[in-house]
């Protein structure tokens, strides 16, 4: 999409991103809007990378992607999770989810972190690069119902990660709640 600026959030853009996830998410808006405050504001989500699309001046999308760890604890690796992310309903399929989820990965490999997780729609991320945490020895930090095993699913920044670790994924205290483990 032209005339698209991708840039890291600040406190002046709280209200224009929970308007973006209130309006993305429709019924559940609410809930995700309020799942993006608890993460900003939560401490054991730090660091958090929280980005903005935005096209002439205006907020359009925004993606937060939380530091995870994977338990047992005494594995080296830097992880974080992407959840949630959100575009307008007038700019969805137009390419600027994508282009969050690129720039928020170049910029988490460049400050070292090896491996992504989500939970979500497989045909959409796994054209991201995402494939399968579950075949990967990798489990959500809740129970996946088997039918939606497949929208758990993790990718590597790091070439060479996946399959040198295994545990279960623990979240930031605000993320780590059942209610938002049900696809």
């Amino acid at each position: 999409m032209r005339n698209l600026d991708i840039r890291c959030s600040t406190e002046d853009d709280r209200t224009a991103i929970r308007h973006i996830h209130e309006t993305a998410f429709g019924a559940q808006g609410r809930e995700i809007a309020d799942l993006v405050d608890g993460l900003l504001a939560d401490e054991t989500a730090r660091p958090v990378l929280s980005l903005v699309a935005e096209t002439g001046g205006r907020p359009v999308g925004h993606v937060i992607f939380s530091r995870v760890t994977l338990q047992p604890e005494n594995q080296e690796i830097s992880a974080r999770i992407l959840a949630p992310l959100a575009v307008m309903p007038e700019f969805q399929r137009k390419g600027v989810g994508g282009l969050l989820i690129s720039e928020g990965f170049r910029q988490l490999k460049a400050s070292g972190v090896q491996v992504v997780f989500v939970l979500g729609d497989p045909g959409y991320y796994m054209q991201h690069g995402f494939q399968a945490a579950g075949a990967a020895g990798l489990a959500a930090p809740h129970s996946i119902l088997p039918e939606h095993a497949d929208a758990w699913m993790v990718v590597e920044l790091v070439e060479g990660v996946l399959g040198t670790v295994r545990g279960t994924v623990q979240c930031a205290n605000v993320l780590n709640q059942p209610q938002h483990w049900r696809e």
